[in-house]
């Protein structure tokens, strides 16, 4: 019972992030921090190896290193650089490809529509709510979380966690 309560952890911090990350254009390190937490203490509850442990925290590591980098030349913000880490922490390097691939393509595709109904003028009904606002602003950036959480979800399913806590 408590395995499949723990398998809804990761959806929820994931949901969260990308809604937080709509409607904010933030994520929170509080989730981040969370999503850590929560993964150190589902590896010790399924006796997860420490050899094991550590390529997690090596995936993770990597991908916060390249984040950084994609953050330190204006590609992507800080928040979705720690998302990404957070969940290829949860994911493994088995499964990290697969997400990235999936964020990669359904951040482009988000990216794409956002830039094309930014060039249609907002309506006035639109325009009083601030979040759609502020999604619509040409001079504000893409809420990346939302591909990164949506990749997350898609591909957890694969992940030895899962595969752990599921079985």
């Amino acid at each position: 019972m408590v395995g499949k309560f723990v398998l809804l952890l990761f959806p929820f911090l994931m949901a969260f992030a990308a809604s937080s990350d709509l409607f904010t254009m933030r994520i929170s390190n509080r989730v981040v921090l969370s999503l850590v937490a929560i993964f150190c203490a589902v590896a010790v509850g399924i006796e997860m190896p420490l050899q094991e442990f550590g390529l997690h925290i090596a995936c993770a590591t990597i991908v916060l290193v390249i984040g950084f980098v994609c953050f330190s030349m204006g590609w992507m913000g800080g928040g979705d650089a720690k998302l990404a880490a957070a969940t290829t922490f949860w994911l493994g390097f088995g499964v990290t490809l697969p997400y990235l691939i999936d964020a990669s393509l359904i951040g482009g595709a988000m990216t794409l529509a956002i830039l094309i109904v930014r060039r249609w003028p907002l309506p006035l009904l639109l325009s009083r709510i601030s979040w759609i606002s502020r999604l619509h602003d040409s001079k504000t950036g893409i809420p990346y979380g939302i591909a990164l959480a949506a990749a997350g979800l898609i591909t957890y399913s694969d992940s030895a966690v899962f595969q752990r806590l599921a079985g």
